[in-house]
């Protein structure tokens, strides 16, 4: 327990009484040596109330607040000791309240003026709560105040001219309130000369960056990101620290920034309009660990002589236009320090990876992809040990997956698709544990699935469509226990479709489309995943449009040298479903299909499948439903037009039977019904219309149906049987069987990617980095 020493002074009704204590008094001032009677008398204050004129302020403030988690319960009238009172610091000379911290509280309402008779505050910190209404003018009467921090609320209106009183303001920090708008008062740079930080970002404000500002000597810290700020980006004149204008609309091309050439830590200029090229004195700024000029305007080759420090951690450069050849070395390096985060995807770079991207031991996350980038994949990319993320996607990278990759055995993420790489996967990938995401699409792989793959019990999303893969489904895939995502369509996959395949329980999405598997449709256990039965969804969801997917985010991070988690997530935009389509499937098709409440997508499409379809179905969330070019039979069941989510439905060309009543409102769904010659469709004025084969001179199968279908031509030794035993299929006798160019329906649901529209994007975008 701390020792106080505490000084009391008593009335003595004696003289000798009195006498004897001012004699004690002396004799403990002499024996005790000045510093250690100041402690005490300075402890002694802690004692002391709040001052009586600043507690019935704090109380009149507190009564116009919203306080629903009882933060603010400790003030009051009885106990007003101030080191009692939450959020209190006071003064241990005068017992008057200077610092107010009321951060994280949950607080609503508007600011009383009350707080402003409150004449020696120097800290007013009010973030992360819910006050509204305009900033109050009475701030400006805080003579002593050295911090005013107001971020994270809901204010609205401008900046108050009063602030400008502020004489002795050292951080004036209003980020995240989206209503404060206004242009940044043209004061703001001159109002305060020891001003070090100013936090404007993500709110509203409009106009040009106040010239003040640019020549402010004290300041230290600016970010006005987030904003609608326009005009030309000029030099700074002063020794910044940390520089964030992100997301405006600045125009110009990009300073050098001298006056910062040994201070600047971060700069942030992204997602503006700055043209031109990247000088060559950006790579002089020797303090700098944090660059980012992504989504801009820039272009042209970067210079040889472009070379950044060891510092350096993070550099974004994507989303320009910058061409010619990768930089050989782009950073200095070291055992210890060097680029942890480095992207230059979305640009127009050529030519080879430099071999020499291999020395940066440290890099964590190395994003490469949409740019014209050919050669192949450096031989030692696994000296990255390190690395996390490669996204090489998008070039016209060749040869194969070098072997050495497995050196990256800390790697979550490796992105390869659109590409031409070659070759097998290697069984020795399986090194590879911790991997969360393979997306090895749209290249020219072959081979089967090593059994080996099982050993990645962490992947999450898996892709291997439009690859020349074979073989049979194994067991490893059963080892992928968080698996959400898989695609192995276009390919040649072939045999049954395994037993386990509906039985993962984060499932979002199965592809396995344009393959050779045969056999039935395994009648799993379909309550297993979480998607296909998310009841959530329900019936009262509003319909939406057929591209309003969802979005899945798969959360990744790499850790700097100081330790901060730099994190960025991969998205996936698609719907929960699954895609059969275009295999030799034949049998009918598992109830169990039919009444998964979460499915939003349902592809069976050419198969030879057949059975009927149940009398009601409870696929709530159902927004693409396809089962055309089988042999269905039976009737429509009456509730499909009642799946109000339901965008896209073809039951084309089948053997329904039956009469669909024109109440049931199928005409939302043109072309659904073609080719079902004994399904009678009621139209408006004409009764029952028989949907056969189109009879129309000159009409093909193409025009009949809403979108194209897949026409099949013969030779002399080819039967088409256009019954419903056969459904359109063709019985090849002798010869090979022709097709010609083959645009059918099919709705890819990779990311990115809607009703008719090619394959998508699988993005990923960057939290952005602050101080």
């Amino acid at each position: 327990m701390e020792e106080r020493w505490v000084l009391v002074f008593q009335t003595c009704k004696s003289p000798n009484l009195l006498f004897m204590s001012m004699f004690l008094l002396i004799l403990l001032y002499l024996s005790n040596p000045p510093s250690i009677y100041a402690v005490s008398i300075y402890n002694a204050y802690d004692v002391l109330d709040l001052h009586p004129q600043d507690r019935d302020s704090l109380l009149l403030f507190k009564s116009q607040l919203l306080n629903p988690n009882q933060s603010l319960s400790s003030w009051a009238l009885v106990g007003s000791r101030c080191t009692n009172w939450t959020g209190l610091t006071c003064s241990n000379r005068t017992g008057r309240v200077i610092s107010l911290n009321l951060t994280h509280l949950n607080l609503s309402g508007q600011v009383h003026p009350s707080l402003c008779k409150i004449p020696f505050l120097e800290t007013l910190i009010l973030s992360h709560n819910n006050f509204n209404g305009s900033i109050p003018p009475c701030l400006g009467t805080f003579r002593n105040l050295r911090t005013l921090d107001l971020s994270h609320n809901m204010f609205s209106g401008v900046v108050p001219n009063t602030l400008m009183k502020l004489k002795k303001l050292r951080e004036l920090v209003f980020n995240n309130n989206k209503d404060l708008n206004g242009i940044v008062p043209l004061w703001i740079g001159n109002f305060s000369m020891v001003l070090e930080k100013l936090d404007l970002g993500f709110n509203s404000f409009c106009g040009e960056i106040p010239e003040s500002l640019f020549y402010l000597k004290s300041l230290k810290n600016l970010d006005l990101s987030h904003n609608y700020l326009s005009g030309n980006l000029y030099d700074f004149h002063q020794s910044l620290v940390y520089l964030n204008l992100e997301s405006n609309q600045l125009s110009g091309t990009l300073p050098c920034f001298m006056a910062s050439v040994d201070s600047l830590s971060v700069l942030n200029l992204a997602n503006n309009s700055i043209v031109g090229g990247m000088p060559t004195c950006i790579s002089s700024l020797r303090a700098l660990t944090q660059l980012n000029l992504s989504f801009n305007w820039l272009k042209y080759e970067i210079s040889p002589r472009f070379m950044f420090s060891e510092r350096l951690i993070i550099l974004d450069l994507s989303f320009n236009d910058f061409s010619g050849h990768l930089p050989n070395k782009i950073a200095e390096t070291s055992e210890k320090s060097g680029l942890v985060f480095l992207d230059l995807s979305h640009n127009r770079f050529s030519g080879d990876i430099p071999f020499t991207i291999t020395e940066l031991k440290g890099l964590q996350a190395l994003f490469l992809s949409h740019n014209l980038l050919t050669g192949e994949i450096p031989a030692r990319i696994g000296n990255l040990t390190y690395l996390r993320v490669i996204d090489l996607s998008y070039n016209s990278l060749s040869g194969s997956i070098p072997l050495n990759i497995v050196g990256c055995f800390q790697l979550q993420a490796l992105i390869l698709n659109n590409n031409n790489l070659s070759g097998q996967i290697q069984p020795e990938l399986d090194a590879l544990d911790s991997l969360i995401i393979l997306d090895i699409s749209n290249n020219k792989i072959s081979g089967e699935i090593p059994l080996t793959l099982a050993g990645c019990k962490s992947l999450e999303v898996v892709d291997f469509s439009s690859n020349n893969m074979s073989g049979a489904l194994n067991d490893a895939i059963t080892k992928w226990s968080n698996l959400r995502f898989l695609s192995l369509a276009r390919n040649k996959f072939n045999g049954a479709l395994p037993s386990w395949l509906f039985s993962f329980e984060a499932i979002q999405m199965i592809d396995l489309s344009g393959n050779r598997f045969s056999g039935f449709i395994p009648d799993g256990n379909f309550n297993i995943s979480l998607n296909f039965n998310n009841s959530d969804i329900g019936r009262t969801t509003p319909r939406e449009p057929l591209a309003a997917l969802r979005n899945m985010e798969i959360k990744l991070s790499v850790i700097a040298a100081n330790s901060n988690e730099l994190g960025f997530y991969y998205n996936l935009s698609l719907m929960v479903g699954i895609d059969l389509s275009d295999n030799l499937l034949h049998g009918e098709i598992p109830v169990g299909l039919f009444g998964l409440h979460g499915l939003e997508y349902l592809n069976l499409s050419y198969n030879f499948l057949d059975g009927q379809i149940p009398s009601s179905l409870e696929m709530w969330s159902l927004k693409a439903f396809d089962l055309s070019h089988n042999s269905l039979s039976g009737q429509i069941p009456e509730n499909i037009s009642s799946l109000g989510n339901l965008t896209l439905l073809n039951l084309s060309y089948n053997c329904f039977s039956g009469i669909v009543p024109k109440k049931q409102g199928y005409w939302r769904f043109p072309g659904a019904f073609a080719g079902n010659p004994d399904l009678c469709v009621e139209s408006s004025g004409e009764g029952c219309q028989m949907k056969r084969l189109p009879a129309v001179p000159g009409k093909t199968f193409e025009e009949e149906m809403e979108g194209p279908i897949s026409v099949w031509e013969y030779m002399p030794g080819l039967k088409l049987h256009w019954n419903c035993s056969f459904r359109g299929r063709a019985e090849v006798l002798f010869l090979m069987l022709i097709s010609t160019s083959v645009s059918r329906w099919t709705f890819e649901v990779t990311a990115g990617t809607s009703s008719g529209t090619p394959d998508g994007e699988k993005e990923r975008s960057l939290i952005e980095f602050h101080n």
